[in-house]
């Protein structure tokens, strides 16, 4: 069963920039799409971006285009999600999630099977 784990989290000031990692155990096998999602305090999980089995194409919500880069090198079991110029509408539990449907443009929850247990950002003066 394929697990995801989460990591790079933290609080940075806004402007600023932050990487997330999500190491999954079959990333390897090139079968599964990968998806970050978000939640913040009192609001419903968010999708925020998604790439493909093998990194071809990519989606993005509106809120973050031309400020988030999603990436994934499958020989490291890790996709990534680049940060910048965080805002402080960007802080939230940040999680990672596989499945193997993309539809295209920002991940949908319902396509996704296996979810990691998040990793909070906080973006703050």
């Amino acid at each position: 069963q394929l697990q995801l784990e989460e990591s790079g989290g933290g609080l940075v000031q806004p402007g600023g920039s932050l990487t997330l990692s999500c190491t999954g155990s079959l990333f390897a096998a090139g079968l599964y799409t990968a998806a970050w999602f978000r939640q913040a305090p009192g609001k419903e999980r968010e999708g925020v971006s998604a790439i493909t089995s093998m990194g071809s194409s990519t989606g993005y919500a509106d809120s973050v285009k031309d400020r988030f880069t999603i990436s994934r090198d499958n020989a490291k079991n890790i996709v990534y999600l680049q940060m910048n110029d965080l805002k402080p509408g960007d802080t939230g539990v940040y999680y990672c999630a596989a499945g193997t449907f993309f539809p295209g443009g920002p991940p949908t929850a319902g396509d996704y099977d296996y979810w990691g247990q998040g990793t909070q950002v906080t973006v703050s003066s």
